[in-house]
C-alpha cells in the first residue's frame, strides 16, 4: 500500500487518526522514500492530499525534525497557498525545524512574515515561536525586532503568550520598545489574568 493510499482521505476517515498513526511509524522507521512522497503529494496532490500529507509531515517534524528539515523549500512554498490549513500547516512544519534550519528560514522571513498576517491564529502562533526560535539559533539581530513589532498588533487573547515568548529572547536594544508597547496595552486589558501576567511580567524586566 502507498503513502497516498493510508492518508486519512484515502480512508474514508475525517478524522486524523490515520495520519498521526502514519507519523508515528515514518518517524520510527525513518523511510526516507515515504517521506518524499509526501512531500511530493503536499507540491501537487489533491486538496485532500495535500492537507493529510501535510498532517503527516508536521508530526513527523514535531517527533524526529531532522526527518523533514531538508524540505524546507516545500513548506516555503506552501505559505504562498489559498488554502489557510496548508498555510498553518507549513508553519507548523517550519516552526518544528527553525533550530536545526536556522539560516534557511531567516533567509525567507519576509514569507514566513507575509503569511503570518494574513494567516490564522494557529499561523501566527507558530510564527511567534519560530522567531522565538530563530532568536536563539543567532538570528536575534533579526528576528526580535519582528517579535517586538509585531506586538502592537497582537490579538488581545494572544498578545500575552508573544510577550512572555518575546521577553525570554529580548535584546538590549529592543528591551524599551518593548516595555512600551506592553505598558500601552496594558491600559485595554479588560482579563484580570491577563493583566496580572503583564504586571509579573513587567516587574521581572524592571527588576
Amino acid at each position: 500500500m502507498s503513502v497516498a493510499d493510508r492518508l486519512a482521505g484515502a480512508l474514508d476517515r475525517r478524522d486524523e487518526e490515520p495520519n498521526v498513526a502514519l507519523a508515528e511509524e515514518l518517524t520510527a522507521s525513518g523511510d526516507k522514500q515515504q517521506i518524499a512522497e509526501l512531500v511530493e503529494l503536499v507540491r501537487s496532490g489533491t486538496a485532500r492530499q495535500r492537507n493529510d500529507a501535510m498532517k503527516v509531515l508536521y508530526e513527523i517534524g514535531a517527533r524526529s525534525p531532522d526527518l523533514i528539515g531538508l524540505y524546507c523549500p516545500a513548506f516555503i512554498d506552501a505559505l504562498g497557498s489559498g488554502t489557510n490549513r496548508q498555510v498553518w500547516g507549513a508553519m507548523t512544519a517550519l516552526d518544528a525545524v527553525a533550530e536545526i534550519r536556522a539560516d534557511e528560514i531567516a533567509a525567507e522571513l519576509p514569507k514566513v512574515i507575509e503569511a503570518a498576517d494574513r494567516g490564522s491564529v494557529i499561523a501566527k502562533d507558530r510564527c511567534t515561536s519560530l522567531l522565538v526560535k530563530l532568536a536563539r539559533s543567532g538570528y536575534a539581530e533579526k528576528a526580535v525586532p519582528i517579535l517586538v513589532e509585531r506586538l502592537k498588533d497582537a490579538a488581545p487573547n494572544q498578545f500575552p503568550t508573544y510577550a512572555e515568548e518575546t521577553a525570554s529572547v529580548l535584546t538590549p536594544e529592543q528591551k524599551p520598545g518593548f516595555l512600551a508597547i506592553v505598558r500601552g496595552r496594558l491600559d485595554g486589558m479588560m482579563q484580570k489574568s491577563k493583566r496580572d501576567r503583564m504586571e509579573k511580567l513587567l516587574a521581572k524586566l524592571n527588576g
